[in-house]
């Protein structure tokens, strides 16, 4: 609205128009000429009151640049003192300890002048902020209780400026100067210091956002679509606001309204939102896909623009380098599996140029990370659009012992022989949908391992954990843990394999339980109680139900190194019974002040495999709530799909043969390896796409060349 009148008043002809008005009538004092200027261009507000305010500001700007001149300042009225109570605000009595239990909890909206001098009360003498003085449109509500009073919210004009919020949006600075007033400032949020009550911050929280938008509509005719709020992480963590489902979208820069030096010399803040209305970028004239908003998974998958939007604006230190792995990355997914200098078909330019930013020097900003980063970005919002998420965690061995001068690789192993392998650890993290449609990589780092040093005598649960090959899993859950808190309106499941089964990475689950863990059981662990057995414990439970699983295909493989042989396995669908049960998960012995966690233990057994065929039995180890056996088929269902990442690396070896680079350093290696794992993503959803929604618009995934080569080939074949 401001940013309207401002455009209004700034044509030539209406400052000529208020020249006029300065030179050839009786202007009194400057809000006399605000008023004559409002109604002569009809500058009111939604409730019909013209808007004063906003047009003695837009008055004062076009003076400032030197348009007109303006009456002089009246002598200012000695400030207001604030309506204040004449004693304290009493101190609540018996306050439960439990937000359910609090009785007649409740928000008033303050509209009389008790309910005024009440609040100010509260703010100015419990908030930290020592100040109940709000800017703009306002709303202040107490939270009351038969206890007595608990607390206080006051919501207040947005920020004018913030960074991370209009990136989050999407709007440009004129979109954000026109729409600014559809989003309102959580300005005060007091929970009294003397209240101890679990969950109770986040209960109001919700309580407020569910009244917010009826109440200001009422107040001023027009409804606000989006709520910001700043949490002081110095002081306090923000964890109710991630349990009442606010977005957590960054950080400020220090500034305050007032920072017209840049000096941003206040504490940084982190950003929270909640949008009021679900659709709130198409109301504002933005597109669904604009900022950080959710995507569909084939959003931007057109075969011209995808290189663009999964690799564009990369941060590697130079936008001609960032522009090269856009191109790159579009050549080498025509032929993935060729070298670059074959997939460029004979573009020296382009060979050249791909070279150059893989061999950056290794201090340089062109990282595995920094390549990912993009695709990452689409990942997570790819994820917004969905209820539930699980994201699959994985290695699989890259063996590069044939390229004698490449420096930086690690041992992975020794073979009968002894002879050493050497290479890189790829481990990941492949986000999918519960239908198994990839979403795209959120992690991945190729880890070089070295084996331990001769000196090194330390036991291995004298080991910390940080410095131990599983650490790798640690790290990618504190990662899914981070994500899930810009995404509240998504459950997401971290889905591990046997080797993730290790006690840690459970404590690590329950001190930050934002994510759920969804793991195969490798150890038989010993218990306290009969059958003092973890997998004895689960095959003595009642069968809960049945469950049909496919079971993939499995190729013959003769024993190798440290490798077991084993049979050729077809494809077929195996009926399993199901059991569960509650179990405490013991700590190690080393571990002598951590108690145990509480975790669900599934047991799926085939009890009638066919013949000559090694029956499957799975116990799965997890944090997700079971009361009934349709929860156990859940699990197993998603679980099945942890080999949704296995044929991903499939793809990266078969189709994209990253085990058949060749670069003189490791650091060189990652870089190629990064291209190619987004590269061999989108060969699967495309392949998946196919299957399961045949009636896709070929368009959306190729190019018109493709589209025409493959019409040519299907009427070869017919």
């Amino acid at each position: 609205m401001q940013n309207q009148i401002k455009q209004t008043l700034s044509t030539p002809a209406n400052i000529e128009y208020i020249r006029h008005l300065l030179e050839n009538e009786e202007i009194l004092h400057r809000t006399d000429l605000a008023t004559r200027v409002c109604k002569q261009f009809a500058f009111y507000d939604a409730r019909g009151q013209i808007q004063l305010s906003g047009c003695a500001k837009a008055l004062r700007q076009l003076e400032t640049a030197g348009h007109i001149v303006l009456p002089g300042v009246r002598r200012k009225r000695a400030r207001k003192l604030l309506r204040r109570l004449a004693e304290p605000v009493p101190l609540p009595v018996q306050v439960p300890q439990q937000a359910g239990k609090v009785q007649d909890l409740e928000l008033v909206l303050v509209c009389t002048d008790e309910q005024k001098r009440l609040w100010n009360e509260l703010m100015l003498t419990e908030h930290p902020l020592k100040d109940s003085t709000l800017v703009g449109r306002q709303l202040r509500y107490l939270i009351g209780s038969r206890h007595g009073w608990l607390g206080g919210f006051g919501f207040a004009a947005a920020a004018l400026q913030l960074e991370a919020r209009d990136q989050w949006i999407g709007w440009d600075k004129e979109q954000r100067q026109t729409h600014l007033h559809r989003v309102i400032g959580m300005s005060r949020f007091l929970i009294r210091p003397s209240v101890d009550c679990h969950n109770l911050a986040s209960k109001v929280l919700s309580m407020s956002v569910a009244r917010l938008a009826i109440d200001f509509e009422q107040r001023y005719h027009y409804a606000p679509y989006l709520i910001e709020s700043f949490v002081d992480l110095e002081h306090y963590s923000g964890a109710c606001y991630r349990a009442a489902n606010w977005i957590d979208i960054g950080q400020t820069k220090g500034r305050g309204r007032q920072d017209r030096l840049r000096e941003s010399a206040l504490s940084r803040k982190a950003i929270y939102v909640y949008p009021l209305e679900s659709e709130f970028r198409r109301r504002l004239g933005l597109s669904p896909s604009a900022g950080s908003g959710a995507l569909e998974i084939t959003d931007g998958l057109d075969a011209p623009q995808w290189a663009e939007q999964e690799f564009g604006g990369a941060p590697l230190g130079d936008q001609r380098l960032s522009n090269r792995l856009v191109s790159a990355a579009k050549t080498k997914a025509e032929a993935p599996s060729r070298a670059f200098s074959g997939a460029a078909k004979g573009d020296q330019a382009a060979t050249k140029g791909y070279y150059r930013m893989i061999e950056q020097p290794d201090t340089s900003a062109v990282t595995m990370s920094n390549i990912l980063a993009p695709h990452r970005q689409r990942t997570a919002r790819r994820m917004m659009g969905q209820k539930t998420v699980l994201c699959l965690q994985d290695g699989s061995e890259l063996n590069y012992t044939n390229l004698d001068s490449c420096t930086g690789l690690g041992e992975l192993k020794a073979n009968q022989t002894g002879a050493k392998t050497l290479g890189l650890n790829l481990h990941s993290t492949f986000a999918v949908t519960p239908d198994g449609l990839p979403l795209g990589v959120l992690k991945a780092q190729c880890l070089a391992p070295q084996p331990r040093s001769a000196d090194d005598k330390r036991k291995s649960s004298q080991i910390p954990i940080e410095e131990k090959k599983t650490f790798v899993w640690i790290e990618h859950h504190r990662d899914l843990v981070a994500l899930a808190s810009t995404m509240p309106q998504t459950r997401i499941v971290d889905v591990c394999d046997r080797e993730a089964d290790f006690f840690e990475l459970f404590d690590e689950q329950r001190n930050n339980p934002g994510v759920d863990v969804l793991i195969r059981a490798q150890h038989d662990r010993n218990l306290k109680e009969e059958p003092f057995k973890l997998f004895a414990a689960v095959r003595e439970a009642p069968i809960a139900g049945h469950i049909q699983v496919p079971i993939p295909k499995q190729s013959a493989r003769k024993k190798k190194s440290k490798q077991k042989a084993r049979a050729v396995r077809p494809k077929r669908l195996a009926d399993l019974s199901l059991r569960y049960r509650q179990i405490e998960l013991p700590a190690p012995g080393y571990y002598t002040n951590k108690p145990p966690v509480t975790v669900n233990l599934i047991h799926a057994v085939e009890e009638n495999p066919p013949a000559n065929t090694e029956g499957v039995e799975w116990f799965l180890l997890t944090t997700l709530t079971i009361n009934c056996a349709s929860d156990v088929e859940q699990c197993l269902r998603w679980y099945t799909l942890r080999w949704r990442i296995e044929d991903w690396h499939r793809v990266l070896k078969s189709g994209c043969s990253i085990d058949k680079l060749a670069h003189e350093t490791a650091q060189r290696l990652r870089r190629a390896i990064a291209i190619n794992l987004v590269i061999g993503w989108r060969i699967m959803l495309m392949t998946l796409l196919g299957r399961e929604t045949p009636a896709l618009p070929a368009e959306v995934l190729f190019t018109d060349v493709e589209i025409r080569t493959l019409r040519a080939y299907a009427k070869k074949k017919d």
